[in-house]
Parts: C-alpha cells; structure tokens; sequence
C-alpha cells in the first residue's frame, strides 16, 4: 500500500443514497484477472457509468473530463452498503482513488477501505451536504486537500471562505495508512519492542518457559 499523509485533489461528487458494492462493482466482473492493467479500476461504477458495455453515459460524474482524474470521492448516507466484497474496494484503489468523503459508510466496506489503503472519511450530513454542492457547481472542480497526520479535511468555498473539518479515525488505522502498512505488517515493524518484552517477561516469569 502507499502511504497517505496530506494531498490535494478534485472531488467528485456522487450523488444517491444506499449505493451499494454491487453499483460499485457488479459481481460479473469478481471474476476478471486484478493483475491485468488497471486491474478493477475499469469496471468502477460500470453499470452506472455505461449504457451498454460500449457506449457511456454522458452524465454520469466520472465519465466528466473534468473528474476524470478525481482521487477523492465525496458520496452521499450509507456508502458501500451491501455485500461483503473487497473487490468494490480494489475498484477505487485500482482507478487511482485515495479517499471517499460520506456521512456514513456500510460497516464492512469502511473496514475494507481501511485494510486496503483507502481512507474513508466520515464528516457531518450538513458539511457533506455543501462540499457536493460546492463540487457540482464548481466549472473547473472543486480541490480538495486531505491532511491524515492532522485529520484535517479543507477547500474554499466559491465566495473565498476556507472551510475546514476535522474528521476522526481510529489511531491503528491511521498508523498504518500513514506508514501504508497493513495489520501483520504493522506488528512486524514492532518485532523488536515485542522480542524484548519477552525477554523481559519470561525473566520475571522463568515458569512460564519451562520445557
């Protein structure tokens, strides 16, 4: 995983409650080889994006020139609802995103988001609310900068106004995506602290390692 610290990018606004994995991702193409190029990224919002397999939508945000190269998603309540599938989030990683912005998030998808290098963000329904309408209404889009050191999301408004949220996350998580490490490898990079607290351990406890 890359790591992620503070970056700036256009948002895309997505608007639709519920959006499920399978709007995400439809389960016909879990089956296709990850490893090609651009891997799932290609099947991102396939169903919503196209008319048929050859012919997309014009109006379907992502297929905007001016969000084509969004690395940040801003959606709408109860984002990634559904099934369990870890491909919906393979499918954003693999189309280059590195957050989605929403008031809330299925359970399993945000936990996914999280072991597979993508940081999602829960802010306010009324913040959420006005950063879709300020990205729809920006021509040029709307930049966005995401700071995870400081769990700080911010962009200006079209009267000048800065605005800026704080936005929380568990510490183990935020450790491991600003080191763009996953779980073992985490504890791995803490080998040594553990090796000497065994040591430490078993001293004071010499029963405890009897053969």
């Amino acid at each position: 995983m890359k790591p992620i610290r503070a970056f700036n990018s256009i948002a895309a606004p997505l608007r639709g409650r519920n959006i499920d994995t399978d709007q995400i991702i439809p389960d016909r193409f879990l089956k296709m080889n990850r490893q090609a190029p651009g891997g799932y990224g290609h099947f991102l919002f396939h169903d919503l994006s196209h008319l048929n397999d050859d012919c997309l939508r014009d109006d379907f945000v992502l297929n905007s020139p001016v969000f084509q190269s969004a690395t940040i998603l801003v959606a709408e309540q109860n984002f990634g609802c559904g099934s369990s599938r870890e491909g919906a989030v393979y499918a954003f990683v693999d189309r280059g995103f590195q957050a989605i912005i929403a008031p809330s998030f299925g359970d399993i998808f945000f936990s996914n988001c999280l072991k597979n290098g993508l940081l999602p963000i829960q802010l306010p329904e009324d913040v959420v609310a006005g950063l879709l309408d300020n990205a729809q209404r920006s021509n040029a889009g709307l930049s966005v900068t995401i700071d995870l050191e400081n769990q700080m999301v911010a962009w200006t408004v079209g009267n000048g106004t800065l605005e800026n949220h704080t936005f929380p996350i568990d510490p183990f998580w935020r450790e491991c995506l600003l080191k763009g490490v996953d779980e073992i490898e985490l504890t791995q990079s803490y080998m040594q602290q553990v090796e000497q607290f065994e040591i430490k351990h078993f001293r004071k406890n010499p029963w405890l390692c009897a053969q």
